[in-house]
């Protein structure tokens, strides 16, 4: 074992971490997926004099005759801390050498232990040093996590090859150099100390827009524009795009921390589920600066976007024979560069204006002079000061039928020249004084794969040499080398070191790589890298911000003590009767909307209630309190007085002894007696006999609840007695009628029961803090007169209310209008106020879907014809209510509707090259023969004994003739599309020695290692056994009505499972096929190649259609 001290790793030249170019490989370091590691006692756990830094070799002997899955390396020290090399000679489930980083003693640790380390991994080449494979990471190391590093650090294949210089002598060096950090540099980096700059915060997967919004903030004239755009100090930064930017802006420019963007998306009408969607950076730029270009006009800003980032090319076709061009001027905010088949910016620049000659059938029509041979292509005509390249490195690939990433190399300069080559990018028109020299701003890199990734930007924010990394909260210092050359992406390769090994060489895929390159033009630098200090932001807006970065430290100074302060939450007989009725029916009072004061905890609780004196005006000797309880019902009531020996404790010691469960809070009610004219009294004296009750007075006319007051009653008195008081409470005569009611609780239903007057208040079971409803007496109340005669009944109601907003399941986003509704409204009730609302006769063509309150989308299933019992069934998602439901008016009543199946059929016209799409429904125990008569109704047929079948197409391929016996119930054309269409003469009557075979439209994929790719109507052909290439050929073209001029380039070709044989014309065709049902067969069949000129029906939009992602939106 060797020890060597080098520098630190940050200090030392930073090499690009490489990724084995395998599918199935992980991205980067893993912890590894065994039983933790046993101990190791032949080191001190600390040392005195350890270096925080060195690196450990290990020489492995006889490694291929390893026979253990797992080895360890002996322990070595490193910053007073054991270490051990964790490797898997054949792989830990992999085909790849697994190495991590191991504590050694992790098992012998305290409790909570951890350590953080930055430190990488190598495996040296002992023939050319150069082509050692190193992989650098970091971790915080603890007692979950006591091991970490790379599953797949590199192919066993690679490993074991003795001409690679990894095993000589059967010896393999094995390096660790591990840097122990005090603390996590993540957490404890601090950007602004740094840099100078800070980081956006992540709501979940918005790395994508941060990375924007920084790159659009180091735009100095950007920034300039967006602070004057007019705002006022009304607005709400969350409905107002503008005002959130600004503010977003003001923060990065002014905050010590990290920025929150939740104000932003919210202002761009998102919501949590929207945040939690990664979606593409090129796509959120350009909405986004179209709403501001919008946001912007008629304002001293208008034209800003454009001045910035707009700038104009000319497509132009221009005939060689004649005198004929035509032209036509479009702009453009960012280019799109192709990256495959591309080495750099240049190449993509040579592509994009890369002339294509229109001839032979590909002729231009011009005017007057009918079909010529022409040039196409497009010129710049000016570049903008602000250039915008979006690199394609994302394409659909049609044989996968999926996304694919391009990680292909791809170089970019940090100076572009666009002028080079004596302008050959320009038009002739194009103004020739200025010069088109651009230097890099920023580099938005996108890491990961085509699922899901990482988005960063690498920005000079004044275009000095010092770059800096943004990677959401963090902001660190980067060198030019990690900007530029290392987000090229693509491949190293190491070469062969034995040409007389016949191995494959060994490759790297590098995953992150450049994005979104933003160059600025030279010669407007000094416009755009302006100067923005506080004169630029509106007054309002500098206060507003300086007022929440007050509010937010006053808020985190408070946090910081909450330790040393208890908060006293105190309840008064005003709180009540603003509460009640109105804010709260049930119990007494909301006790976050009463009077909080914030008492240190050593403070007496006398020196409390002089505070309590000042803040209301009730001297001391006035005050009674009251402790609170939470009763087993769930009612919260005044449960006691305090004692003078409570009052003459602290106010941490009272607050412990009346709430063991949240003991940061004291909830107290202040009784205080007055007399006549409302002056305080001393609080009466109370026995045990005394209880305190309180009083809410109901009106069944007015629907209406208010809080009257309260009293103390003797427990064995009897409510008769006390009529002549209560009927004063509520304004009454002094003989009115009336009747009591006690609340008792109302969760999970109201329970509000009639209380005998003649019963005694301790006989009624009547303690302090309960509450007495009382009312006129509703007899001689009709159902006119009032909806809810007693209070029970209007309470029940209250719980039970619910006001719905309904929304357009066209329109998901907008709530259309509001009902109130009760939870306990069944189905049929709930749709005939929908129906009632809409003025709409049949509630039975209402059809509701439910809400999904993590998404914020509609349930992809609508609500059943009866579906749901009650209102709440409709409304609750999992343990969440929601407020939310959807409706759509239907052409048939739902439970008619239910009982159909609904089909879209194409419809393909016999002689007619038209397709026509319809839509079938019927009974779901209807047939494919039923749909077929249907059909028969709505179609034109070529002649009236015409037979019609349905096929299943996908792809372009036919895959199933259905049965007229198949039921069409579970049929889904979803995804397939359904085709009906004329089945014709000469299928109808096949002889034994003719047969039918699949005929399929295809081109080869030049960009796709000539793969198959299909396109086009596929058909169904009637051949005979001796027929010919030649003699089908005929029968082809005549079907598909193809002039001569165009077949004559077509081929043809026998193709099983996507590899062509080609045919000559005398070649029988049946033999090719095997003898086996044909309508299996789908992947045998004739190939008919040849370009794909037909233009796109919509009807195939659902087979073409490719849920990569969502669209971005900006809703407001």
């Amino acid at each position: 074992m060797t020890l060597l001290t080098p520098p630190p790793i940050d200090q030392a030249e930073d090499e690009q971490m490489l990724v084995p170019h395998a599918d199935f490989a992980p991205e980067g370091p893993q912890p590894m997926e065994v039983a933790p590691a046993e101990a190791t006692n032949t080191v001190d756990a600390q040392a005195v004099d350890e270096p925080p830094s060195a690196r450990f070799t290990w020489r492995i002997e006889n490694f291929s005759k390893l026979n253990m899955k797992k080895q360890y390396s002996e322990v070595f020290l490193v910053g007073g801390f054991k270490w051990r090399v964790l490797i898997f000679p054949k792989g830990n489930n992999v085909d790849h050498l697994s190495m991590y980083l191991d504590v050694a003693d992790s098992s012998n640790l305290p409790y909570g232990w951890s350590r953080y380390a930055q430190f990488s991994l190598s495996v040296i080449n002992q023939i050319h040093s150069k082509f050692t494979i190193r992989k650098d990471t970091q971790h915080q190391f603890n007692s979950r996590e006591s091991d970490w590093g790379f599953t797949s650090f590199m192919p066993l294949s690679e490993l074991y090859d003795p001409g690679r210089g990894y095993l000589v002598n059967d010896t393999c060096l094995v390096e660790a150099d591990v840097a122990v950090r005090r603390v996590v540099d993540y957490w404890s980096h601090d950007s602004k100390k740094e840099t100078g700059y800070v980081g956006l915060k992540n709501q979940g997967a918005t790395c994508y827009m941060n990375s924007l919004l920084q790159t659009l903030y180091h735009i100095p004239y950007f920034r300039k524009a967006v602070y004057h755009m007019p705002t006022t100090e009304n607005d709400n930064p969350s409905g107002s795009i503008p005002l959130a930017l600004q503010s977003l802006f003001y923060k990065l420019q002014y905050s010590d921390t990290s920025v929150a963007t939740k104000e932003l998306t919210k202002s761009f009408g998102w919501d949590t589920y929207d945040s939690f969607m990664q979606h593409d950076v090129q796509e959120l730029n350009r909405v986004l600066c179209e709403k501001l270009e919008d946001k912007m006009k008629g304002t001293v800003v208008e034209g800003t976007i454009q001045q910035l980032f707009e700038g104009h090319h000319m497509n132009y076709i221009e005939c060689i024979n004649v005198d004929y061009k035509s032209t036509r001027k479009e702009s453009f905010y960012d280019l799109q560069l192709d990256v495959k088949g591309c080495k750099d910016i240049y190449a993509s620049f040579d592509k994009y204006v890369e002339v294509e000659r229109l001839e032979g059938d590909n002729k231009y029509h011009a005017e007057q002079y009918g079909l010529q041979d022409a040039r196409k292509g497009v010129l710049f005509i000016d570049f903008p000061p602000v250039l915008q390249l979006q690199l394609k490195r994302f394409e659909y690939d049609f044989v996968r039928d999926t996304m694919v990433k391009i990680n292909d190399r791809y170089e970019f300069p940090l100076q572009l020249d666009l002028d080079r080559e004596n302008r050959k990018y320009l038009s002739p028109e194009a103004d020739k004084s200025v010069r088109n020299l651009y230097t890099l701003h920023s580099v938005l890199v996108h890491s990961g794969g085509v699922h899901g990734g990482h988005y960063y930007a690498y920005i000079r924010p004044t275009l000095s040499d010092q770059w800096f990394k943004f990677d959401d909260e963090r902001v660190t210092k980067e060198d030019m080398k990690r900007a530029l050359e290392e987000q090229y992406g693509g491949e190293e390769e190491l070469p062969q070191t034995n040409p007389g090994f016949n191995n494959s060489p060994f490759k790297f895929t590098k995953y992150s790589n450049a994005y979104m390159l933003v160059y600025i033009r030279e010669s407007d630098m000094e416009k755009i890298i302006c100067n923005v200090d506080e004169k630029d932001i509106a007054e309002h807006l500098r206060i507003r911000l300086k007022k929440e970065q007050e509010e937010k430290e006053q808020k985190r100074k408070e946090k910081a003590e909450a330790h040393l302060y208890t908060i006293i939450k105190v309840a008064r007989d005003e709180d009540l009767v603003h509460q009640i009725g109105k804010d709260i029916y049930f119990d007494l009072v909301d006790h976050d909307k009463v009077r909080q004061f914030r008492i240190q905890k050593q403070l007496s609780f006398n020196s409390f209630k002089e505070e309590v004196a000042k803040e209301f005006g009730v001297p001391v000797q006035f005050q009674r309190f009251w402790l609170w309880a939470k009763r087993q019902n769930h009612t919260y009531r005044p449960n006691r007085p305090l004692t003078p020996q409570e009052e003459a404790q602290s106010v941490g010691q009272l607050r412990e002894v009346s709430n063991k469960a949240n003991n940061a809070e004291l909830k107290l009610y202040l009784e205080v007696a007055v007399d006549l004219e409302m002056q305080p009294l001393p609080p009466p004296e109370k026995t045990k006999e005394d209880i305190l009750l309180f009083f809410k007075l109901y009106d069944p006319i007015k629907e209406e609840l208010r809080y009257v007051g309260r009293l103390f009653v003797k427990g064995n008195g009897k409510p008769m007695d006390m009529l002549k008081k209560f009927n004063e409470m509520g304004g009454f005569a002094p003989d009115e009628e009336i009747e009591l009611f006690e609340e008792i609780k109302y969760e999970p239903n109201v329970m509000c029961e009639h209380i005998d007057k003649k019963i005694s208040f301790r006989g009624s079971q009547l303690e302090d803090g309960d509450i007495i409803c009382f009312q006129k007496s509703p007899q001689g109340l009709s159902s006119e007169d009032c909806s809810y005669p007693t209070v029970s009944a209007f309470l029940i109601y209250v719980h039970n209310r619910q006001v719905v907003r309904f929304r357009s399941l066209e329109k998901p986003k907008e709530d259309e209008f509001c009902l109130e509704l009760s939870k306990q409204n069944n189905y049929d009730e709930v749709v005939e106020y929908v129906a009632r609302h809409l003025d709409l006769e049949d509630p039975s063509k209402i059809r509701l879907t439910s809400h999904n309150c993590y998404s914020q989308q509609p349930k992809p299933q609508p609500i059943k014809y009866r579906g749901a019992e009650r209102l709440t069934d409709m409304l609750v998602h999992y343990n969440q209510i929601s407020d939310i439901l959807y409706y759509e008016v239907l052409d048939i009543p739902l439970p008619e509707l239910q009982g159909l199946k609904t089909l879209k059929v194409a419809f393909h016209h016999a002689t007619k090259d038209e397709v026509v799409i319809h839509t079938i429904r019927l009974p779901k125990q209807s047939t494919v023969g039923d749909v077929i008569n249907d059909l028969k109704s709505k179609v034109e047929l070529s002649h009236p004994d015409a037979e019609l079948r349905l096929l299943e197409v996908f792809y372009h391929k036919i895959y199933k003739i259905f049965p007229l016996q198949e039921k069409i119930e579970n049929i889904n054309d979803q995804y397939w599309t359904l085709r009906a269409e004329e089945i014709p003469e000469e299928e109808k009557n096949l002889g034994p020695h003719d047969r039918l075979i699949h005929v399929y439209h295809f081109m080869k994929d030049t960009a796709q290692n000539q793969q198959v790719h299909n396109f086009g109507d596929p058909f169904f052909l009637a051949i005979n056994d001796g027929e010919t290439m030649g003699e089908i050929k005929t029968r082809i073209q005549k079907k598909l009505h193809i002039p001569d001029e165009e077949f004559s380039k077509w081929k043809f070709a026998f193709l099983s499972l996507g590899r062509p044989e080609y045919l000559q014309d005398s070649d029988i065709v049946s033999c090719r096929f095997q003898r086996k049902d044909v309508y299996g067969a789908w992947e045998q069949y004739l190939g008919l190649e040849h370009s794909d000129n037909a233009p796109k029906r919509s009807y195939a939009a659902n087979q073409n259609r490719h849920t990569f992602e969502k669209p971005v939106r900006i809703y407001n």
